[in-house]
C-alpha cells in the first residue's frame, strides 16, 4: 500500500496566500479538497487507495488551514482551487470535495466546466443553499460557538467532534479512537487565535441556481448520521444535477474520508473507472 507520510510538501503562491500541497502517484489527476474543520491530512487514508488504483492525487490545504497561510485579502475558494490546477499545469481533472471543499469544487466546476471530468461531492455544501437546522443540532452549534467565544478551544474542538465526526446525538465511541483523535488534532489547531483565513467572497452566481448546468459525472456521497442540513443538500444536488448518483452511507457522519477511507475510495474509483483517460 502506498503511503503519504513521506510526501514532499509543495508550495503554491496565490494572491495574498501560500498554499501547501502534496502530489502523489501517476495517472489521470484527481484533486482533493478538504472540509473546513480539518486539513489535507483528512485525505491520508483515501489517497494511497486512489494511487494504488492508478491515479495521480493532489491534495492541498485551503487558505489559512493546515500549513497554508493567508493575508487579510479578498479571495474565492474556487479561485484558489483553479490556481492549484494552474500551478500543476493541469488542463482537466477529477475533483472530490468534502463539506466546504465540495462547495468550492462545485463553484469551480460552474466557473470553468471544461477543466473538470468528474465530481465527487461528499457531505458537502452548495453556495446559496440554506435550510433551518433541527433544534438538537442548533443547541450543539450554539454550544460550540459559546466555547469559541469563551476561548475554550478544547471544549470547542470536542463539540466540533460531536457534530462532525460522531454525528449529532451519536456516542463518542461510534468511530475509532484514532480517527476521532486525528479529527480533534486538526480541528483544534484551526481554533487557535492568530490564524488568518482571508476574506472569502462568494461566487457571482450561487450554485443552487445553476445545478442543472453541471454536466460532469457527479457522485453524491452522504452519511446517514450527518447533519440534517447536509443531508437535505445532498438530496437537492442529486435531484437537480443531471445524471447525478447518490450513495447514502447509513453509518457515517460528515468526514467520510477520515471515517471510511476504503469505502469512499472505492466509490470514487467506481465513478472514474468508465471515463476515458484524461490529463
Amino acid at each position: 500500500m502506498t503511503t503519504t507520510s513521506n510526501a514532499q510538501r509543495i508550495w503554491i503562491d496565490v494572491p495574498g496566500a501560500r498554499l501547501a500541497a502534496e502530489d502523489h502517484g501517476e495517472g489521470p489527476p484527481i484533486v482533493l479538497v478538504h472540509s473546513a474543520v480539518v486539513n489535507r491530512r483528512a485525505w491520508d487514508g483515501v489517497t494511497p487507495r486512489l494511487v494504488d488504483a492508478g491515479y495521480r492525487v493532489i491534495a492541498y490545504d485551503m487558505r489559512g488551514f493546515g500549513e497554508s497561510t493567508s493575508e487579510e485579502v479578498d479571495f474565492t475558494g474556487h479561485g484558489d482551487l483553479l490556481a492549484v490546477l494552474d500551478h500543476f499545469k493541469l488542463d482537466r481533472v477529477a475533483v472530490a470535495g468534502n463539506s466546504m471543499g465540495a462547495h468550492f469544487a462545485l463553484d469551480a466546476i460552474l466557473a470553468a466546466p471544461d477543466r473538470f471530468v468528474a465530481f465527487a461531492w461528499i457531505g458537502g455544501g452548495i453556495s446559496g443553499y440554506d435550510r433551518d437546522v433541527e433544534p438538537h443540532e442548533d443547541a450543539l452549534f450554539q454550544a460550540e460557538s459559546d466555547a469559541e467565544e469563551a476561548g475554550d478551544w478544547d471544549l470547542a474542538a470536542e463539540l466540533d467532534a460531536q457534530i462532525w465526526m460522531d454525528g449529532p446525538g451519536q456516542p463518542s465511541t461510534r468511530v475509532s479512537p484514532e480517527a476521532r483523535a486525528a479529527f480533534i488534532r486538526m480541528d483544534r489547531e484551526l481554533l487557535e487565535p492568530g490564524r488568518i483565513y482571508g476574506n472569502r467572497k462568494t461566487a457571482d452566481t450561487a450554485a443552487i441556481e445553476q445545478l442543472n448546468s453541471v454536466r460532469v459525472p457527479t457522485l453524491v456521497v452522504i452519511g446517514g448520521l450527518d447533519t440534517s442540513g447536509t443531508r437535505a443538500a445532498a438530496e437537492q444536488l442529486a435531484t437537480d444535477v443531471p445524471g447525478a448518483r447518490i450513495v447514502r452511507i447509513p453509518d457515517a457522519a460528515h468526514i467520510v474520508g477520515l471515517e471510511k477511507p476504503d469505502e469512499l475510495a472505492a466509490l470514487i474509483v467506481e465513478l472514474l473507472a468508465p471515463l476515458p483517460r484524461w490529463g
